[in-house]
């Protein structure tokens, strides 16, 4: 006997068929699915807050300072994706510009800060000090095979006399790292971002008169007659390119040793 085609489509046997063959192609959709979000990786933003840092017990610099804030200091944003799957996103925001504030008004006698279209020739100061971030990197766990993250900072401070006279150039690297102890993988990063920052802060507290010899432009600019000359010229100015002095931290700052 001969069925009819509705007869065939209605058969439980097909019908079996059919559903089964449903099942194996939703198992290669959810597999497909979940490959993709694994290569895909997952997607993190950090914003960091200006550490607070304690009145330090040293006499101040007699100095009349002004700090020029570059747009691109005052809105740092750190994008990379390790290991080639995990994207992090970390704002340094304004909290560089915050801490430079801080730190500068406990070390000179006074501080006027100047915005990236402020002409320095309408102010009046000893020294104008202009800070930049060279460099950031960082470390997740996943990369050190440890539980803790990891952040190095290298600033870069371009130091001008009352003139405008480049006087020095001083690259300070910083260093703190976080054991992850509870948090989340952002809050690890954020406490080990403000401990490079209060690392660089402890740095240029102690050691940038020594490097940078800033508290001689007390006594007015610098003499360029003095400077100039057939082997010395722009970037071989004291402090320049050249010449520059740097410091580095070794070890910085470890949430655990505090």
């Amino acid at each position: 006997m001969t069925r009819t085609d509705a007869q065939i489509q209605q058969s439980p046997i097909i019908q079996h068929a059919d559903f089964g063959h449903l099942i194996e192609t939703r198992k290669i959709r959810t597999v497909a699915a979940l490959l993709f979000l694994f290569a895909a990786g997952c997607s993190s933003n950090v914003t960091v807050d200006a550490p607070t840092l304690p009145r330090p017990h040293v006499a101040k610099l007699p100095l009349d300072i002004a700090l020029r804030i570059p747009e691109e200091f005052n809105h740092f944003v750190h994008e990379e994706n390790v290991l080639g799957r995990d994207k992090w996103t970390i704002d340094l925001g304004a909290s560089n510009a915050a801490l430079f504030k801080q730190l500068f008004g406990y070390m000179f006698d006074s501080v006027i800060v100047l915005g990236p279209d402020d002409d320095a020739l309408n102010y009046t100061f000893d020294a104008l000090i202009e800070p930049r971030i060279e460099g950031f990197e960082f470390s997740v766990p996943n990369q050190s095979k440890t539980d803790a993250f990891a952040v190095w900072i290298r600033y870069r401070m371009q130091i001008y006399d009352s003139a405008g006279t480049n006087a020095s150039t001083w690259t300070v690297s910083a260093y703190g790292k976080s054991q992850k102890k509870g948090m989340s993988g952002s809050e690890s990063l954020q406490r080990a971002a403000v401990l490079a920052m209060r690392d660089a802060a402890a740095l240029i507290l102690l050691q940038m008169d020594k490097a940078t010899k800033i508290s001689a432009l007390a006594d007015g600019p610098l003499d360029i007659s003095e400077l100039a000359g057939p082997a010395m010229a722009g970037n071989d100015l004291p402090g320049g390119d050249s010449g520059g002095i740097g410091i580095f931290a070794i070890g910085g700052i470890d949430d655990v040793a505090e």
